[in-house]
């Protein structure tokens, strides 16, 4: 499928487009890599995800550790980059072509020029992370690629987002997504911040939501369906085989169980949606009839009796006159005896 169509497909089908990001979980085993990848797709993913740096490239050998050192305990950026930087070139091309022969889209974060270079031949669309949002020489070099991009928006103010969505736009690439992201590993629930991803749409109304989650995977899968429902076409989340495994992204990634969990959600959550324009159901049509009222005689009526309101009250089942008609009835004659708690018609009135 061309990129164009594929990117299409993606942001405006109805169900969201879900990255199962395997980044480095792989530990650099490429027969760990493709059982991921395989898990992955049988799961429900629509596309694997990895990244695609060199340690020395990325980091100088002192930067410190971002992230929470009781579930990843290496304290400094280059020593964990460096941990798992052993793919190249020959590996993701394995990983690409392993991809194809499964049907899933195979994706992968550069995070330096000579990655964009080699995975430009792989890649249908590009993921810029967080961390290069205000990185404007690399986000200018993947635009110029003319190839969609998702950009994740951790840790920026509208005003760094602004300048590197502008910045592509220059190159004429218009199609992007924004992902809205918090960059903190774990990201707590109450910082997950959801209904930024409205205010994201607010600002830049043309372009596709999504959200790049990190938080802790409920049991429910709530977060990423909450993400959803408020306007993300695009989910993203870390993948593992093992959310048990020490280090690294394995604690705060979903596993295939909730993958599973998820496209559940969705499916209910698309059935659920229903039609857009409010107006009764065939299901609802017994329940419209006999749960509503009619107007009953409160009182036994004579025939030729002037009815009045004291004469009247409201009873189930809603087969005789509405109770919007009260009004109508009063000072209307009883064209016959009419007994109490006997449902009123219009054959019953002069």
């Amino acid at each position: 499928m061309p990129n164009n169509d594929l990117w299409k497909h993606i942001t405006t089908r109805p169900t969201p487009f879900l990255i199962a990001e395997i980044g480095v979980n792989h530990e650099s085993s490429l027969n760990s890599a493709k059982t991921m990848i395989d898990e992955a797709k049988k799961a429900g993913a629509d596309a694997v995800k990895f990244q695609t740096y060199k340690a020395e490239k990325l980091a100088v050998m002192d930067s410190p550790a971002y992230w929470d050192r009781t579930k990843e305990n290496t304290d400094s950026q280059y020593r964990l980059f460096k941990k798992y930087d052993k793919f190249g070139q020959k590996e993701f091309c394995l990983l690409a072509e392993h991809c194809a022969k499964n049907d899933i889209i195979f994706l992968s974060t550069p995070f330096d020029f000579a990655a964009v270079d080699f995975l430009d031949e792989l890649v249908p669309f590009f993921k810029i992370s967080s961390s290069d949002i205000n990185n404007i020489p690399f986000v200018r070099y993947i635009a110029k690629r003319e190839k969609p991009i998702i950009l994740s928006t951790g840790a920026s103010t509208i005003a760094e987002i602004d300048e590197a969505v502008r910045t592509i736009r220059k190159t004429g690439n218009n199609q992007i997504a924004l992902l809205h992201c918090i960059l903190n590993y774990p990201t707590r629930y109450k910082d997950a911040n959801l209904n930024m991803i409205k205010h994201l749409k607010t600002i830049f109304p043309d372009l596709v939501m999504g959200y790049s989650d990190h938080t802790l995977p409920d049991k429910n899968m709530l977060v990423v369906t909450a993400a959803n429902m408020l306007g993300a076409q695009i989910i993203e989340k870390h993948f593992t085989l093992d959310k048990s495994k020490s280090g690294n992204d394995h604690y705060h990634a979903m596993d295939p169980g909730d993958v599973r969990i998820f496209r559940d959600n969705l499916t209910l959550i698309a059935k659920i949606g229903g039609d857009f324009y409010k107006k009764p159901l065939d299901s609802e049509n017994v329940s419209r009839k006999n749960a509503r009222r009619s107007l009953v005689a409160d009182t036994p009526i004579a025939k030729g009796q002037v009815i009045t309101a004291r004469m009247l009250t409201m009873k189930r089942p809603g087969t005789g006159i509405s109770p919007g008609f009260f009004d109508h009835l009063v000072g209307r004659r009883a064209a016959r005896d009419i007994a109490k708690d006997e449902i009123i018609t219009w054959a019953m009135l002069h």
